[in-house]
């Protein structure tokens, strides 16, 4: 048995060791995971399984940007993680046309729409999401092999009056 246990032991050790760095890239730096959905069509295609690459390094210090596209706890669900475009930022101004109302983003908040308006729970729905809830930024689709590319910023137009523009 003790024979056994040493030979096994560096095999055992190595999977341990290769496990913890794993958690820990996927935690800190990035991950693959699992987009769907028609919310934000034609971004991702609901048609098929789509796999993106999610940076997490923007997370430390809140690194996004308008138009990006991130990964975030919903702020109605905590168990769900959705996928939606970075519209506006803290003290930014948004035009909701919906609404026809025009809204500050308090401090600590950002506003996240999709891109297929008509059939996304987004911001127009639940306001404003805290910063806090962002689980990183979708830099890359990666699966299928079809359609393989960066995920491109975008931005509607004439909504968004950025902090400090007037």
């Amino acid at each position: 048995m003790a024979r056994a246990w040493a030979t096994a032991w560096p095999y055992v050790k190595g999977g341990i060791t290769g496990g913890v760095f794993g958690v820990t890239f996927a935690d800190w730096c990035a991950s693959i995971t699992s987009v769907g959905g028609a919310s934000m069509y034609p971004t991702f295609d609901a048609q098929q399984a789509n796999w993106a690459l999610v940076s997490k390094r923007c997370l430390k210090h809140f690194d996004v940007s308008r138009g990006d596209v991130v990964l975030f706890r919903s702020p109605k669900n905590h168990r769900e993680v959705v996928v939606k475009r970075l519209i506006a930022l803290p003290g930014d101004w948004i035009q909701i046309p919906e609404k026809e109302e025009i809204r500050q983003i308090p401090q600590g908040h950002c506003w996240l729409e999709g891109d297929n308006a008509g059939v996304s729970l987004d911001s127009r729905h639940y306001g404003p999401v805290p910063l806090g809830l962002l689980q990183g930024r979708v830099t890359h689709l990666v699966w299928p092999p079809n359609r393989i590319s960066r995920v491109e910023r975008k931005m509607p137009e004439g909504r968004i009056m950025p902090k400090g523009s007037f």
